[in-house]
C-alpha cells in the first residue's frame, strides 16, 4: 500500500479542484426539478467543468471489467446507490432523490464530492435518510485527524447509521485522493475503533458514506456500472474530500452553496 502525504502547496491545489467540484454541484442544483433528464444534468456539468479549465475525470474512468464510464457525472436516482449512468430516458419526478457524484482534474490534482438532492417534495422517511447520511459523513470526518486510525472513521459512520435503523453498504468504500482519483487507503464505512492504518497529517481522503433505508445488500446491474439496493429501497450518498490535520480535519470541498439553495 502506497499512501502519499501532500505538501501545503499540493493541498492548496486539491482545495481548488475540490471547490470546483462543489461549484459544479451548485450549478446542477439550479436545474434539479421534475421533468429534467439525467443526461441534461450531465451536459450541464461537463460544460461547466470545461469552461473552468478542468477535466471531468469520471468520463472514460475504467471499471474492473475494463469498460470506460461514458459520462461526466454519476446520477444515481432513488434505489441506485452509486454509478448511475446519465441518459435521456431517466426523467426526474417529484418525490425522487438523486445522488450526483462529481470529480474533476485541475492543475495536476483531483477533487471529488457527492451530494444527494431532493426533487420537489420528498417523504419524511426520505428526508430523515438524507439528514442521517449527511450527519454520518461529518461524524466520520471528525475522526479523520492525525493520531487516529482508519477504523475510527468507519466506526463513527456505522454506529450512527445502524443506531438509527439504516443499512451501511460494505462493498463500496471511500479512498485516498491526490494526483490520482483513487489512491490508497480504502476507507470503509464500518469498522472497529482503533483498528487500521494510523492517520497522518498530509493524507487526503475522500470520505463517502453510502447508506440505505432498508437492507444494506446491493447488486450490480447488467450495464456493469449501476449498483442498486437489492430490496429496491432508497439509498443516499454524501462525500467530501478532506485533508487530515492535527486536531481537526480540513474539508476541502464544500456544501455551503448547495445548502443555501435548499433553504431558499
Amino acid at each position: 500500500m502506497s499512501v502519499f502525504l501532500k505538501t501545503e502547496d499540493e493541498i492548496e491545489l486539491m482545495r481548488q479542484a475540490s471547490r470546483l467540484v462543489s461549484k459544479t454541484l451548485g450549478e446542477l442544483a439550479k436545474h434539479i426539478k421534475p421533468g429534467v433528464t439525467t443526461l441534461q444534468l450531465d451536459r450541464i456539468a461537463e460544460e461547466f467543468i470545461k469552461d473552468n479549465h478542468a477535466v471531468p475525470v469520471f468520463k472514460g474512468f475504467p471499471n474492473p471489467f475494463g469498460e470506460s464510464f461514458p459520462a461526466s457525472i454519476c446520477t444515481s436516482v432513488n434505489d441506485i446507490v452509486v454509478h448511475g449512468i446519465p441518459d435521456g430516458k431517466t426523467i426526474l419526478r417529484d418525490g425522487d432523490i438523486i445522488s450526483i457524484d462529481c470529480g474533476v482534474f485541475l492543475n495536476g490534482f483531483n477533487g471529488d464530492s457527492c451530494y444527494t438532492f431532493s426533487v420537489g417534495e420528498v417523504s419524511e422517511d426520505i428526508r430523515n435518510l438524507l439528514v442521517a447520511t449527511k450527519k454520518s459523513l461529518y461524524l466520520g470526518i471528525e475522526k479523520a485527524v492525525a493520531g487516529n486510525n482508519l477504523g475510527d472513521i468507519g466506526n463513527a459512520v456505522q454506529n450512527y447509521c445502524e443506531r438509527h435503523g439504516y443499512g451501511v453498504v460494505r462493498e463500496l468504500t471511500g479512498h485516498g485522493i491526490g494526483r490520482k482519483m483513487h489512491e490508497d487507503p480504502q476507507i470503509f464505512n464500518y469498522g472497529k475503533s482503533g483498528s487500521g492504518m494510523l492517520l497522518k497529517s498530509g493524507m487526503c481522503l475522500a470520505i463517502e458514506p453510502m447508506i440505505t433505508m432498508g437492507l444494506r445488500n446491493i447488486c450490480l446491474m447488467p450495464d456493469r456500472w449501476t449498483i442498486r439496493t437489492l430490496d429496491g429501497r432508497p439509498a443516499a450518498h454524501f462525500e467530501h474530500t478532506v485533508s487530515v490535520r492535527k486536531g481537526k480535519a480540513e474539508i476541502l470541498s464544500s456544501f455551503e452553496g448547495l445548502e443555501r439553495l435548499e433553504v431558499n
